[in-house]
């Protein structure tokens, strides 16, 4: 019944001198009070010759009650069981790795003696190659959201990445922990989207096109892998689809709008297969997301692009120096196939396997680079060097940040013009 149609009915009852009847009539059609599935209030025909108009709410039946058990769903598995299971599986990964892979590929006692045997002036260079990575992790955040500042950037990108070290998710959880240091420096939502959306956007595109990128440059020198051909193609593929479909979510509104419609309901299926509620952004929030990012990459594409490239590639700078301190020659594993090398297991890695991707990185690294012609001893030493080198001082790093950060002061406005 619609408005006018109960307004129609409330003026026939008006204009009736006794509406009683009618009413009884219509509770014996309707088969009695409290019998209607929808719940909804009754009037009483005893209550009304009272003068009252006290509404009498229906019985639950004994049909009605065996329904509602019927629909209760069953209580989902508790999260933590979840956590437990996923953490479980991980220490296995990483233990199996350590404790039974790469000591059959070469000899811990082998591997210490060729780190032993490096000189000050290879730890100077490497020292300058962990510098180097560091630094980088914070042009990004820089050039995408202004009055940032390098140095909290840095702080961020700090805290951000040790937290994917810790916890199993990946890149997720360090963009949820790069999301709450920035709202906590009282950034706008707004903002601190478009920025943490538009870095990971960028760092996802070089992860997705430099599979292709190392295959096509060991193409050019007569190399031959099939694994990285494999990934390659993948990735190619990846990068091509997510590249379409963010440029055409910024070619107009209305494919926005439908991409951000469509989105929101894919992940929204995925939510509720582990009992999660749904998404509260959709069509409109792309929408709105659209016009930021146009106006914010008119200015500093090129800026979000540089800073990209070079806070990835100081990390395959960092691999190449510990290869080459290692004494992993050029006539054992050239640069090109080197690249190739970390390409195929950077975008492997980012899978979230494992917490920073332990034991998956050592593993694929440690097997293309000796697939390649490198030595056992001088190969596994070298990779666990990296990751050493890697991880270490961004989890230190990140750790202090983690404590510190809230100590920080903005020294620029909350927002620019984008």
């Amino acid at each position: 019944m619609d408005v006018e149609d109960a307004a129609a009915a409330g003026d026939e009852l008006e204009h009736l001198d006794d509406p009683l009847p009618l009413l009884e009539d219509a509770r014996r059609q309707t088969g009695g009070v409290g019998e209607r599935a929808s719940g909804d209030a009754v009037l009483d025909a005893d209550a009304m010759r009272r003068g009252g108009h006290e509404p009498i709410l229906p019985r639950p039946t004994e049909s009605a009650a065996k329904i509602t058990r019927d629909a209760t769903p069953a209580p989902p598995v508790p999260a933590v069981k979840r956590k437990l299971i996923v953490l479980a599986v991980a220490a296995a990964v990483v233990g199996a790795v350590f404790a039974f892979v790469l000591p059959k590929i070469a000899d811990y006692g082998d591997v210490w003696g060729t780190l032993r045997g490096l000189t000050w002036a290879q730890l100077g260079v490497l020292a300058l190659a962990v510098v180097a990575n560091v630094v980088t992790f914070a042009p990004p955040f820089v050039a995408t959201l202004p009055g940032l500042g390098f140095m909290r950037a840095l702080t961020l990108t700090q805290a951000s990445t040790a937290s994917t070290y810790l916890a199993p998710g990946g890149a997720a959880v360090g963009v949820a922990l790069a999301f709450a240091m920035l709202r906590g420096w009282g950034f706008e939502k707004g903002a601190v989207a478009l920025s943490v959306a538009l870095t990971g956007i960028w760092n996802q595109l070089f992860l997705l096109g430099a599979p292709a990128v190392g295959l096509a440059l060991l193409t050019t020198v007569g190399g031959h892998n099939a694994l990285l051909q494999t990934v390659s193609l993948i990735g190619l593929i990846a990068f091509v689809g997510a590249a379409g479909i963010f440029a055409t979510a910024l070619s107009a509104d209305r494919p926005a709008r439908w991409a951000g419609a469509r989105a929101a309901e894919l992940v929204n299926w995925v939510l509720a297969r582990f009992h999660r509620g749904p998404v509260g952004w959709g069509g409109e929030s792309l929408v709105r997301f659209r016009g930021s990012a146009i106006r914010l990459l008119r200015r500093r594409w090129l800026a979000l692009t540089l800073a990209t490239l070079a806070g990835q590639l100081t990390v395959f700078a960092l691999l190449f120096v510990c290869l080459r301190t290692l004494e992993v020659t050029g006539g054992e594993v050239a640069v090109v196939e080197a690249f190739a090398a970390w390409t195929l297991v950077r975008l492997l890695g980012s899978l979230p396997m494992t917490p920073g991707g332990l034991g998956v990185v050592e593993l694929g690294l440690t097997g293309a680079l000796i697939g390649f012609g490198g030595n056992n001893a001088g190969v596994v030493a070298a990779v666990l060097l990296y990751r050493v080198l890697t991880i270490l001082p961004t989890l230190a790093l990140g750790l202090v940040a983690g404590a510190t950060w809230r100590r920080q002061r903005r020294d620029a406005p909350l927002s620019e013009p984008a």
